[in-house]
């Protein structure tokens, strides 16, 4: 079973920052793709960005393309995403995500990131 903690969230003013972060406790995720996912109020869950288990490769939703940044520390066993310039429209519940079907993969397979924090809530004040 992965255990994934997500922190970091809060309220912010619009063009603020806040920076996730996503530990992996008891499960060694180093080998793994890994991700961020949102839901908004009312809305689907989307995903936000995905990272590759050596950090080489990155991906980015348009939406926030520019703006955040997904990063890893295989070391510590922990999953960030630095965002900047927040809008309103980023209010959500931010949740981390982990590729655990195949490991060391040769290319990303966003399809196969599945969920299993409780996320971390994130709203944005205009």
């Amino acid at each position: 079973q992965v255990q994934l903690v997500e922190s970091g969230g809060g309220l912010v003013q619009a063009g603020g920052s806040l920076s996730l972060s996503c530990a992996a406790n008891g499960s060694n995720l180093y080998k793994y793709d890994m991700g961020w996912f949102r839901q908004a109020p009312g809305k689907e869950r989307e995903l936000v960005a995905g990272i590759s288990w050596s950090g080489g490769t990155t991906y980015y939703a348009d939406s926030v393309k520019g703006r955040f940044t997904i990063s890893r520390d295989n070391v510590k066993n922990t999953l960030y995403l630095q965002m900047n310039s927040l809008k309103p429209e980023d209010t959500a519940l931010y949740y981390c995500a982990v590729d655990t079907s195949v490991p060391w993969r040769p290319i990303v397979r966003l399809e196969y990131l599945q969920v299993w924090g409780q996320g971390t809530l994130v709203t944005v004040s205009s």
